[in-house]
């Protein structure tokens, strides 16, 4: 059973990244406004849940590690795992996030 509800969480995960992807532009990256519309269309109720707001201030700035102005699929993924470890009250080693 957890088998395919993972498997249908990693679908829609994919899902959600490729709807908000290339509506600048680049359909392999989130750009800035993309990356907001989908925080705020598809995390914005999870955020009212999160722990601590200064981490989740935090997780925002780090979303683009290599600097390019744009979130592609592994930063985004990485960002969703921080920000899932936020959500579920646990602190990040944030020593590992970059």
């Amino acid at each position: 059973m957890c088998e395919k509800n993972l498997h249908s969480a990693m679908g829609a995960i994919m899902t959600v990244f490729d709807t908000y992807a290339g509506k600048e532009g680049d359909k392999t990256k989130l750009s800035k406004n993309e990356m907001k519309e989908l925080i705020q269309n598809e995390l914005g109720p999870m955020m009212k849940d999160a722990k601590d707001p200064g981490q989740v201030d935090e997780l925002f700035k780090c979303m683009d590690a290599n600097g390019d102005d744009q979130v592609d699929f592994t930063e985004f993924m990485i960002a969703l795992a921080v920000f899932t470890c936020i959500c579920h009250g646990k602190e990040v080693d944030k020593s590992k996030v970059k």
